[in-house]
């Protein structure tokens, strides 16, 4: 058996990797993370699975219902917001399954940075703009960012950058990025992204605080930072530019 440690997508339901469906179809096992995963993608499940919310699971709990279906050979699939390769706590799983010998692989998923990209239609690597993305979250009480990996420290390098579960440090974001990105710099926050309830809310690193609480976003919201947000006359990029067009001829 194996555990699918599958990336159920920012909200959509249908913003789900035809593998991953595939997998939640054939696996008689299902946990998944919540008021996170969409419940449409429970239907998938067959009939008679084991269907479980982990929500209020310890880590200990979840790693048991793992290691005792693989006792089973039954296959697993483990759903979790986003991608499982950004904040999704599957390296903390998977080195419990490592140790209790059980086989498990990943499925990717839609991030929630990249559904925020698209609610604001907007590339987040401009040429001659930003061709970087920094993503990343603040200190919160359960996990400290380590060292070197605070908001001035990122902001350095003026690139792109993507704070993840955000909304509620919004005057700390503000306040820290704007010594490296300056006070009049676009940002967009982006909550519930790709689900029906998702609110956008744009405006600079001086006014956004403001913006985010009249909105009345607390959770569930990603922040992007960046100059490209309302970038314009920027150079085409190489691939389509007329200049690679000449340099084929």
């Amino acid at each position: 058996m194996t555990v699918h440690f599958i990336g159920a997508g920012p909200g959509a339901a249908d913003l789900i990797t035809v593998r991953a469906q595939r997998i939640i179809a054939a696996s008689p096992v299902c946990l998944y993370a919540g008021s996170l995963v969409p419940a449409e993608l429970l239907e998938w499940c067959p009939v008679g699975a084991q269907v479980v919310d982990t929500a209020r699971l310890s880590l200990d709990e979840i790693t048991a219902i793992l290691v005792e279906a693989h006792s089973a050979g039954l296959d697993v699939a483990r759903l979790h917001s986003g991608d499982p390769s950004i904040f999704s706590a599957v390296a903390e799983q998977a080195r419990r399954l490592d140790a209790a010998g059980v086989d498990f692989d990943m499925v990717p998923g839609v991030p929630a940075f990249t559904a925020a990209a698209a609610a604001l239609g907007r590339e987040l690597t401009v040429p001659g703009v930003s061709q970087t993305i920094v993503l990343t979250r603040v200190s919160t009480l359960s996990t400290a960012m380590p060292e070197g990996e605070d908001l001035r420290s990122l902001g350095r390098s003026g690139a792109t950058m993507v704070v993840h579960l955000g909304a509620h440090r919004i005057e700390q974001i503000a306040s820290e990025l704007a010594e490296n990105y300056g006070e009049d710099c676009p940002v967009a926050v982006v909550a519930f992204a790709s689900r029906p309830e998702e609110i956008v809310v744009r405006g600079t690193l001086n006014t956004i605080v403001e913006l985010v609480h009249a909105a009345g976003i607390t959770k569930t919201a990603v922040v992007v930072v960046g100059r490209v947000l309302t970038a314009e006359g920027f150079p085409d990029s190489y691939l389509y530019s007329a200049a690679r067009e000449r340099s084929t001829h």
